[in-house]
């Protein structure tokens, strides 16, 4: 294990756990790498000066606001933007307006004093809710107390076009120059008002530059859409089925939010010549794979986004090809650091944060070179466990009852073995389950949407293993 730590931020660490031993010839070299993050400092910092005016509405063309100009800069450690939804369906049924308000106030409350913030009303266009003026406001309890009283206007009605409001969120939190940026974003219904590639352009833009939590309420939204905006801008997905549940996840979104301490954090990989990343995978606390976003960082390294960190602890699964050798030769399959980049920007290298090491040895023993690593093995089960429950409600969508049968069933049994007991949960509420450890299940005649929709939005989540 290693660890470094800067003044004022999270101690990282890092902790490798593989099977080394190769057959002769053997050529293929998998590691869980377990990163931990601790004792960072309180999120915050001191109030700054509000910035210049700018008109209230954006019209969803990148930079520019409806009338023109820029809004002013400032300087905060940390901000955050709530996106709400305001379209016309918000009106249906008229209480998920009134709990979508009381989950902003929720939220609003949980905002840590110096901590620059807005709120944004979403439909086919974004519009500034408050602090208005192209600003972001810095949290105290009078402005807390004012962007709870400017909720009042939320109210529903129009289209629904995310990528616009996602541009603002991007325009207002670039204003404030913080170091920790995040967005907060809630929809209950498909984005109509918007091609989906202009949706996948616009997140493309945004990444690297935020993270974003993004929340369904109710049940008419994509699971796609969502997912695929958190995963995106690396943050969470997830569904509140029903709208009176909405303060309780916003209280939490924004809680983890505030105890963001470092970020743009990457994960970095060296590997030696002739040596080829096979695939970079988040594996806990979800499955996210990684491997498309690698940007090089020099000879035979590659950087890996995986955002912000506050105290807290995530897997990766890295899989290395190295050049085949003869029993008892020895290599470094692969050097991993955590790097950010400098604060005074190009013309540094960035700082270590911890750093881990990858061994390939090749033996004649074959009970040693054929043992799975028990993390290993756990990562590949979950992994293919997020793999068969997606195929299995896309060919149950899809009228193939016997693909679904098949894989929501492997699922079952994969859930099962490995002690992820919520996803068995909700594995059985589509499924009548016949026998665990065969993994023969029978589709359930009538499942409930909500039911349908929690699974696959929550498919992608991973249990540790135990020990």
């Amino acid at each position: 294990m290693a660890h470094f730590s800067t003044p004022d931020a999270p101690r990282f660490s890092v902790e490798v756990y593989q099977n080394e031993y190769l057959p002769e010839g053997g050529r293929e070299v998998n590691a869980i790498i377990t990163v931990t993050s601790s004792g960072g400092g309180a999120a915050g910092g001191p109030s700054i000066p509000a910035p210049a005016a700018a008109p209230e509405a954006y019209d969803g063309v990148p930079g520019v606001y409806d009338g023109g100009g820029v809004p002013g800069g400032a300087s905060a450690r940390a901000a955050v933007v709530i996106m709400v939804d305001c379209s016309g369906s918000m009106d249906y049924p008229p209480t998920k307006m009134r709990h979508a308000r009381e989950a902003t106030a929720a939220a609003i409350d949980t905002v840590r004093d110096g901590v620059a913030f807005s709120v944004v009303a979403g439909t086919h266009k974004a519009v500034e809710v408050f602090p208005g003026n192209g600003r972001l406001a810095i949290a105290d309890p009078l402005t807390r107390a004012q962007a709870k009283e400017a909720l009042r206007s939320l109210s529903p009605g129009g289209g629904t076009a995310i990528g616009t409001w996602l541009l603002l969120a991007d325009l207002l939190l670039d204003s404030a120059d913080a170091t920790i940026r995040h967005g907060i974003l809630l929809t209950d219904g498909r984005n109509e008002h918007e091609e989906p590639q202009r949706l996948r352009a616009v997140l493309d833009a945004c990444a690297g530059r935020f993270t974003c939590d993004a929340r369904g309420v109710g049940t008419d939204w994509e699971v796609e859409e969502v997912t695929g905006i958190a995963s995106a801008l690396l943050g969470t997905a997830d569904i509140v089925a029903d709208p009176a549940g909405l303060s309780a996840d916003f209280t939490r979104m924004m809680e983890t939010a505030m105890g963001k301490e470092i970020a743009d954090v990457s994960l970095r990989l060296w590997t030696p010549k002739d040596a080829e990343v096979a695939y970079v995978k988040q594996v806990a606390p979800t499955v996210e794979d990684l491997s498309a976003r690698r940007v090089e960082a020099g000879p035979r390294a590659g950087d890996y986004p995986t955002g912000s960190w506050g105290d807290e602890s995530r897997d990766y699964h890295l899989c290395v090809r190295v050049p085949a050798a003869e029993v008892g030769q020895e290599m470094l399959a692969a050097r991993i650091s955590l790097v950010q980049p400098p604060p005074d920007g190009a013309g540094s290298p960035p700082s270590p944060l911890a750093q881990g090491l990858v061994r390939a040895v090749w033996t004649a023993d074959l009970a040693v070179s054929t043992a799975m690593n028990p993390q290993v093995a756990h990562y590949t089960g979950q992994a293919e466990l997020a793999q068969v429950i997606q195929q299995g409600m896309n060919a149950r969508k899809s009228g193939d009852a016997e693909q679904a049968t098949a894989k929501l069933g492997r699922a079952v049994q994969l859930a099962t073995a490995s002690g992820n007991e919520d996803t068995a949960k909700l594995l059985a509420k589509v499924v009548d389950v016949l026998d665990v450890a065969a993994g023969t299940v029978r589709l359930k005649a009538k499942v409930a949407e909500a039911d349908e929709m929690t699974l696959e939005t929550r498919s992608t989540k991973t249990v540790r293993v135990k020990k």
